[in-house]
């Protein structure tokens, strides 16, 4: 029974977004670890930017010195 948390900041994932982490999530486990998807659960948590922090500093104050988590092209 496989049990995943995924932690992200409240920055405007959408209900759409989320249910592709928990059908991408559960279809991962039953491919690799051939996993029942009816017995498999994925939670999602989102923390307020002030909540959470990295290298000392909490995230809102690294995103007003411009510093995101987007991907670079």
């Amino acid at each position: 029974m496989p049990y995943v948390k995924i932690e992200v900041t409240r920055e405007g994932v959408t209900r759409e977004q989320k249910q592709k982490l928990i059908k991408g999530v559960t279809d991962l486990l039953s491919d690799v670890l051939n996993k029942d998807p009816q017995l498999t659960f994925v939670v999602i948590q989102e923390y307020d930017l002030d909540d959470w922090g990295h290298a000392g500093e909490q995230v809102s104050v690294l995103r007003e010195k411009g510093i995101t988590a987007e991907r670079k092209k």
